[in-house]
Protein backbone atom coordinates (compact mmCIF):
# COMPACT_ATOMS: atom_id res chain seq x y z
CA UNK A 1 0.00 0.00 0.00
CA UNK A 2 2.82 2.41 0.82
CA UNK A 3 4.40 1.67 -2.56
CA UNK A 4 1.12 2.39 -4.37
CA UNK A 5 0.75 5.68 -2.52
CA UNK A 6 4.28 6.75 -3.43
CA UNK A 7 3.91 5.83 -7.12
CA UNK A 8 0.52 7.53 -7.39
CA UNK A 9 1.78 10.71 -5.75
CA UNK A 10 4.61 11.53 -8.16
CA UNK A 11 4.26 13.43 -11.43
CA UNK A 12 7.26 11.73 -13.03
CA UNK A 13 9.15 8.49 -12.63
CA UNK A 14 10.79 7.73 -9.28
CA UNK A 15 13.96 5.65 -9.03
CA UNK A 16 14.29 2.45 -7.04
CA UNK A 17 16.82 4.12 -4.74
CA UNK A 18 14.41 6.90 -3.83
CA UNK A 19 11.69 4.33 -3.25
CA UNK A 20 14.03 2.41 -0.96
CA UNK A 21 14.85 5.50 1.11
CA UNK A 22 11.34 6.96 1.19
CA UNK A 23 8.79 4.15 1.38
CA UNK A 24 8.21 2.41 4.71
CA UNK A 25 9.35 -1.22 4.72
CA UNK A 26 12.24 -0.99 2.27
CA UNK A 27 14.82 0.91 4.31
CA UNK A 28 15.29 -2.06 6.65
CA UNK A 29 16.49 -4.34 3.86
CA UNK A 30 19.65 -6.11 4.97
CA UNK A 31 21.39 -5.65 1.60
CA UNK A 32 20.96 -4.36 -1.94
CA UNK A 33 20.12 -7.89 -3.03
CA UNK A 34 17.44 -8.22 -0.34
CA UNK A 35 15.88 -4.93 -1.38
CA UNK A 36 15.96 -5.96 -5.04
CA UNK A 37 14.14 -9.22 -4.29
CA UNK A 38 11.54 -7.45 -2.17
CA UNK A 39 10.99 -4.71 -4.75
CA UNK A 40 10.66 -7.17 -7.65
CA UNK A 41 8.16 -9.22 -5.64
CA UNK A 42 6.05 -6.14 -4.88
CA UNK A 43 6.14 -4.92 -8.49
CA UNK A 44 4.97 -8.31 -9.73
CA UNK A 45 2.20 -8.34 -7.14
CA UNK A 46 0.98 -4.91 -8.25
CA UNK A 47 0.91 -6.02 -11.88
CA UNK A 48 -0.94 -9.23 -10.92
CA UNK A 49 -3.55 -7.04 -9.22
CA UNK A 50 -4.01 -5.11 -12.46
CA UNK A 51 -2.39 -1.91 -11.20
CA UNK A 52 -0.86 -0.09 -14.22
CA UNK A 53 2.80 0.12 -13.15
CA UNK A 54 4.91 1.93 -15.75
CA UNK A 55 8.66 2.25 -16.23
CA UNK A 56 10.56 5.04 -17.96
CA UNK A 57 13.52 7.38 -17.81
CA UNK A 58 13.55 9.74 -14.85
CA UNK A 59 14.32 12.66 -17.19
CA UNK A 60 15.77 13.39 -20.61
CA UNK A 61 19.09 14.07 -18.89
CA UNK A 62 19.03 11.00 -16.64
CA UNK A 63 19.00 7.53 -18.23
CA UNK A 64 18.20 5.81 -14.90
CA UNK A 65 14.97 3.80 -15.00
CA UNK A 66 12.15 4.91 -12.76
CA UNK A 67 8.62 3.81 -11.88
CA UNK A 68 5.15 5.32 -11.57
CA UNK A 69 1.47 4.38 -11.68
CA UNK A 70 -0.59 5.81 -14.51
CA UNK A 71 -3.22 7.78 -12.57
CA UNK A 72 -5.69 7.93 -15.47
CA UNK A 73 -5.55 4.17 -16.02
CA UNK A 74 -5.71 3.51 -12.28
CA UNK A 75 -8.79 5.65 -11.57
CA UNK A 76 -12.16 3.92 -11.26
CA UNK A 77 -15.50 5.12 -12.63
CA UNK A 78 -18.32 5.94 -10.22
CA UNK A 79 -19.04 2.94 -7.99
CA UNK A 80 -22.42 1.92 -6.57
CA UNK A 81 -22.16 -0.22 -3.42
CA UNK A 82 -24.71 -2.47 -1.77
CA UNK A 83 -25.02 -2.63 2.02
CA UNK A 84 -22.41 -5.37 2.54
CA UNK A 85 -19.93 -3.71 0.20
CA UNK A 86 -20.40 -0.35 1.90
CA UNK A 87 -19.76 -1.99 5.27
CA UNK A 88 -16.47 -3.42 3.96
CA UNK A 89 -15.42 -0.01 2.66
CA UNK A 90 -16.31 1.54 6.02
CA UNK A 91 -14.01 -0.91 7.80
CA UNK A 92 -11.21 -0.06 5.35
CA UNK A 93 -11.81 3.64 5.98
CA UNK A 94 -11.37 3.11 9.72
CA UNK A 95 -8.04 1.35 9.05
CA UNK A 96 -6.95 4.13 6.68
CA UNK A 97 -7.59 6.74 9.39
CA UNK A 98 -5.61 4.80 12.00
CA UNK A 99 -2.61 6.77 13.37
CA UNK A 100 -0.20 4.00 12.35
CA UNK A 101 -1.11 4.08 8.66
CA UNK A 102 -1.58 7.83 8.42
CA UNK A 103 1.83 8.49 10.01
CA UNK A 104 3.58 6.04 7.69
CA UNK A 105 2.03 7.39 4.50
CA UNK A 106 2.46 11.04 5.43
CA UNK A 107 6.07 10.35 6.36
CA UNK A 108 6.68 8.73 2.98
CA UNK A 109 5.29 11.73 1.08
CA UNK A 110 7.34 14.13 3.18
CA UNK A 111 10.48 12.13 2.40
CA UNK A 112 9.66 12.16 -1.31
CA UNK A 113 9.27 15.93 -1.28
CA UNK A 114 12.48 16.33 0.68
CA UNK A 115 14.26 14.17 -1.92
CA UNK A 116 13.14 16.54 -4.67
CA UNK A 117 10.37 14.37 -6.07
CA UNK A 118 7.49 16.40 -7.51
CA UNK A 119 4.46 15.19 -5.54
CA UNK A 120 0.92 15.78 -6.76
CA UNK A 121 -0.88 18.42 -4.67
CA UNK A 122 -3.91 16.09 -4.55
CA UNK A 123 -1.90 13.05 -3.49
CA UNK A 124 -4.00 10.19 -2.03
CA UNK A 125 -2.98 11.10 1.53
CA UNK A 126 -3.05 14.79 2.42
CA UNK A 127 -0.24 16.09 4.60
CA UNK A 128 -2.38 18.03 7.05
CA UNK A 129 -3.24 18.43 10.69
CA UNK A 130 -5.52 15.69 12.06
CA UNK A 131 -7.54 18.39 13.81
CA UNK A 132 -9.25 19.16 10.50
CA UNK A 133 -10.43 15.60 9.94
CA UNK A 134 -13.60 14.38 11.57
CA UNK A 135 -14.16 11.14 9.66
CA UNK A 136 -16.12 8.52 11.54
CA UNK A 137 -14.46 8.67 14.97
CA UNK A 138 -16.79 7.45 17.69
CA UNK A 139 -19.61 6.42 15.31
CA UNK A 140 -18.29 3.09 14.01
CA UNK A 141 -20.85 1.00 15.91
CA UNK A 142 -23.67 3.27 14.77
CA UNK A 143 -22.59 2.93 11.14
CA UNK A 144 -22.35 -0.86 11.33
CA UNK A 145 -25.81 -1.13 12.92
CA UNK A 146 -27.36 1.16 10.31
CA UNK A 147 -25.74 -0.65 7.39
CA UNK A 148 -26.98 -3.98 8.74
CA UNK A 149 -30.51 -2.60 9.00
CA UNK A 150 -30.36 -1.12 5.49
CA UNK A 151 -29.10 -4.42 4.07
CA UNK A 152 -31.90 -6.31 5.86
CA UNK A 153 -34.56 -3.77 4.87
CA UNK A 154 -35.60 -3.06 8.45
CA UNK A 155 -36.64 0.15 10.20
CA UNK A 156 -34.57 1.45 13.14
CA UNK A 157 -35.05 3.32 16.41
CA UNK A 158 -32.27 5.44 17.86
CA UNK A 159 -31.68 8.40 20.18
CA UNK A 160 -30.80 11.59 18.30
CA UNK A 161 -30.06 15.20 19.20
CA UNK A 162 -29.88 18.19 16.81
CA UNK A 163 -26.74 19.53 18.55
CA UNK A 164 -24.42 18.64 21.43
CA UNK A 165 -26.23 21.06 23.74
CA UNK A 166 -29.70 19.57 23.23
CA UNK A 167 -31.17 16.40 24.79
CA UNK A 168 -31.69 13.14 22.93
CA UNK A 169 -35.09 12.15 21.58
CA UNK A 170 -35.97 8.73 20.15
CA UNK A 171 -36.55 8.71 16.39
CA UNK A 172 -38.07 5.96 14.27
CA UNK A 173 -36.66 5.90 10.75
CA UNK A 174 -36.90 3.79 7.61
CA UNK A 175 -33.24 3.94 6.54
CA UNK A 176 -32.42 4.29 2.84
CA UNK A 177 -28.66 4.76 2.91
CA UNK A 178 -25.59 6.35 4.47
CA UNK A 179 -23.75 9.11 2.61
CA UNK A 180 -20.56 11.10 3.28
CA UNK A 181 -20.60 14.85 2.63
CA UNK A 182 -17.80 17.29 3.47
CA UNK A 183 -16.03 14.72 5.63
CA UNK A 184 -19.12 13.78 7.67
CA UNK A 185 -21.44 10.77 7.60
CA UNK A 186 -25.22 11.09 7.28
CA UNK A 187 -28.16 8.71 7.41
CA UNK A 188 -30.96 9.39 4.93
CA UNK A 189 -34.41 7.92 5.33
CA UNK A 190 -38.10 8.37 6.04
CA UNK A 191 -38.71 9.70 9.54
CA UNK A 192 -41.94 8.07 10.72
CA UNK A 193 -42.28 10.54 13.60
CA UNK A 194 -42.13 13.54 11.25
CA UNK A 195 -43.75 11.87 8.26
CA UNK A 196 -41.03 13.19 5.94
CA UNK A 197 -37.59 12.54 4.47
CA UNK A 198 -34.82 13.46 6.94
CA UNK A 199 -31.04 13.35 7.27
CA UNK A 200 -29.22 12.55 10.52
CA UNK A 201 -25.54 13.16 11.21
CA UNK A 202 -24.09 9.92 12.58
CA UNK A 203 -22.07 11.73 15.26
CA UNK A 204 -25.38 12.93 16.77
CA UNK A 205 -26.99 9.49 16.91
CA UNK A 206 -26.70 7.66 20.23
CA UNK A 207 -25.04 4.25 20.50
CA UNK A 208 -28.30 2.26 20.83
CA UNK A 209 -29.48 1.71 17.25
CA UNK A 210 -32.28 -0.87 17.41
CA UNK A 211 -33.68 -2.59 14.30
CA UNK A 212 -37.46 -3.03 14.39
CA UNK A 213 -40.09 -4.61 12.21
CA UNK A 214 -39.85 -7.42 9.67
CA UNK A 215 -36.97 -8.01 7.27
CA UNK A 216 -37.50 -6.62 3.78
CA UNK A 217 -40.16 -4.12 4.85
CA UNK A 218 -38.05 -1.05 3.98
CA UNK A 219 -36.84 -0.19 0.48
CA UNK A 220 -35.47 3.01 -1.00
CA UNK A 221 -38.09 4.69 -3.23
CA UNK A 222 -37.32 4.74 -6.94
CA UNK A 223 -35.72 7.92 -8.22
CA UNK A 224 -34.47 9.08 -4.82
CA UNK A 225 -30.94 10.56 -4.99
CA UNK A 226 -29.45 10.30 -1.50
CA UNK A 227 -26.50 12.53 -2.32
CA UNK A 228 -28.74 15.37 -3.49
CA UNK A 229 -30.81 15.09 -0.30
CA UNK A 230 -27.74 15.29 1.93
CA UNK A 231 -26.16 18.12 -0.08
CA UNK A 232 -29.32 20.19 0.26
CA UNK A 233 -29.59 19.48 3.99
CA UNK A 234 -26.01 20.48 4.80
CA UNK A 235 -25.58 23.26 2.26
CA UNK A 236 -22.94 25.86 3.08
CA UNK A 237 -23.85 29.11 4.82
CA UNK A 238 -25.23 31.72 2.42
CA UNK A 239 -22.77 34.08 0.82
CA UNK A 240 -22.16 37.17 2.90
CA UNK A 241 -22.48 35.52 6.31
CA UNK A 242 -19.62 36.73 8.52
CA UNK A 243 -17.90 35.19 11.52
CA UNK A 244 -16.22 36.97 14.41
CA UNK A 245 -13.15 35.23 15.80
CA UNK A 246 -10.83 36.19 18.62
CA UNK A 247 -7.17 35.50 17.87
CA UNK A 248 -4.34 35.67 20.40
CA UNK A 249 -1.73 38.37 20.04
CA UNK A 250 1.01 37.31 17.65
CA UNK A 251 -0.82 34.10 16.69
CA UNK A 252 -3.02 32.75 13.86
CA UNK A 253 -1.31 34.87 11.23
CA UNK A 254 -3.15 33.25 8.31
CA UNK A 255 -6.55 33.98 9.87
CA UNK A 256 -5.53 37.58 10.53
CA UNK A 257 -4.56 38.06 6.89
CA UNK A 258 -7.87 36.62 5.67
CA UNK A 259 -10.03 38.74 7.99
CA UNK A 260 -10.75 42.34 8.92
CA UNK A 261 -9.62 43.60 12.32
CA UNK A 262 -12.45 44.91 14.52
CA UNK A 263 -10.38 45.85 17.56
CA UNK A 264 -8.39 44.59 20.52
CA UNK A 265 -9.94 42.38 23.18
CA UNK A 266 -8.67 40.48 26.21
CA UNK A 267 -10.05 36.95 26.52
CA UNK A 268 -9.38 34.47 29.32
CA UNK A 269 -6.46 36.55 30.55
CA UNK A 270 -4.81 36.79 27.12
CA UNK A 271 -4.40 39.80 24.85
CA UNK A 272 -5.67 39.50 21.32
CA UNK A 273 -7.86 40.93 18.59
CA UNK A 274 -11.30 40.27 17.16
CA UNK A 275 -11.38 39.74 13.41
CA UNK A 276 -14.27 39.32 11.01
CA UNK A 277 -14.25 37.17 7.88
CA UNK A 278 -16.59 35.42 5.47
CA UNK A 279 -17.65 31.97 6.57
CA UNK A 280 -17.59 30.55 3.05
CA UNK A 281 -17.34 26.78 3.46
CA UNK A 282 -18.26 26.13 7.08
CA UNK A 283 -16.37 22.87 7.36
CA UNK A 284 -13.16 24.32 5.96
CA UNK A 285 -13.22 27.40 8.21
CA UNK A 286 -14.00 25.24 11.26
CA UNK A 287 -11.00 23.07 10.43
CA UNK A 288 -8.75 26.11 10.03
CA UNK A 289 -9.85 27.61 13.35
CA UNK A 290 -9.61 24.30 15.21
CA UNK A 291 -6.04 23.90 13.98
CA UNK A 292 -4.99 26.90 16.11
CA UNK A 293 -6.36 25.40 19.34
CA UNK A 294 -6.70 27.96 22.13
CA UNK A 295 -5.15 30.70 19.96
CA UNK A 296 -8.39 31.16 17.99
CA UNK A 297 -11.90 31.30 19.50
CA UNK A 298 -15.14 31.67 17.52
CA UNK A 299 -17.36 34.35 19.05
CA UNK A 300 -20.19 34.04 16.51
CA UNK A 301 -22.12 32.48 14.91
CA UNK A 302 -22.88 29.69 17.38
CA UNK A 303 -23.14 27.08 14.61
CA UNK A 304 -19.52 27.65 13.64
CA UNK A 305 -18.45 27.65 17.30
CA UNK A 306 -20.18 24.28 17.83
CA UNK A 307 -18.46 22.87 14.75
CA UNK A 308 -15.02 23.93 16.01
CA UNK A 309 -15.70 22.55 19.50
CA UNK A 310 -16.80 19.23 18.02
CA UNK A 311 -13.56 18.96 16.05
CA UNK A 312 -11.46 19.79 19.11
CA UNK A 313 -13.29 17.22 21.25
CA UNK A 314 -12.80 14.55 18.58
CA UNK A 315 -9.09 15.34 18.38
CA UNK A 316 -8.76 15.29 22.17
CA UNK A 317 -10.51 11.92 22.33
CA UNK A 318 -8.15 10.49 19.72
CA UNK A 319 -5.10 11.66 21.68
CA UNK A 320 -6.42 10.04 24.87
CA UNK A 321 -6.82 6.75 23.01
Amino acid sequence: MNLVIALLSTRGYITAEKIRSSVAGYADSASDEAFSRMFERDKNELRDLGIPLETGRVSSFDPVEGYRINRDAYALPAVELNGDEAAAVAVATQLWESPELINATQGALLKLRAAGVDVYPDAPVAIASPAGSMGLRGSEDVLNALLSAISAGRAVEFPHRPSRTEPYTVRTVEPWGVITEKGRWYLVGHDRDRGATRTFRLSRIGDEVKPIGPTGAVTRPDGVDLRDIVAAAVADAPSGVRAQIWVAEGRATALRRAGTALGARRLNGRDGDVIELDIGTTGRLAGDVAGYGADAVVLEPSSLRDEVLERLRAHAGERRR
